[in-house]
């Protein structure tokens, strides 16, 4: 299928990679089917990858790998949650949004609000974790940086 993105232009997709959030995400719960986009071009471990509505052409969240911010993430998910996206033993992929205001290096990542996927059944969610540890705005622009010299210095 075809769709039009803001961040990517018009790109053809396999329609099987549709992900269904059934209660969309918080602040927009009436989006519901979206597409994990990433360019290929710079696909790396600390790329930032996008949320695409596939009904909202204007509408993308840049998502990130928690752990590539925090090794240690790992909220408290109730098991209900996990068996609402399907069998609580399936693999998920677990995100997280990022801000990016004008000035880069004031990015941050909102570990409070996790997105999680499971990767069979292609349904997700979006969550508050109760946990105080992680909190809404966590400045990540050094972090990122760092991680991504430590690579090139692997080359």
């Amino acid at each position: 299928m075809k769709l039009q993105t803001r961040i990517f232009g018009e790109i053809e997709i396999d329609e099987s990679k549709k992900l269904i959030f059934e209660q969309g995400i918080i602040g927009y719960p009436d989006l519901k089917e979206f597409f994990l986009l990433y360019d290929i071009e710079k696909e790396s471990k600390t790329a930032i990858s996008w949320l695409q509505s596939a009904n909202e052409e204007c509408f993308a969240l840049p998502v990130i790998d928690p752990l590539l911010v925090n090794e240690k993430y790992n909220p408290v998910v109730e098991d209900e949650v996990l068996a609402a996206l399907g069998n609580i033993d399936d693999e998920f992929a677990v995100f997280t949004t990022i801000r990016v205001p004008s000035d880069i290096t004031q990015m941050t990542v909102n570990l409070k609000a996790p997105i999680i996927i499971n990767v069979t059944t292609q349904k997700g969610c979006q969550l508050i974790v109760e946990d105080k540890a992680y909190a809404i705005r966590v400045p990540v622009y050094d972090i990122l940086k760092a991680k991504k010299e430590e690579k090139e210095t692997e080359k």
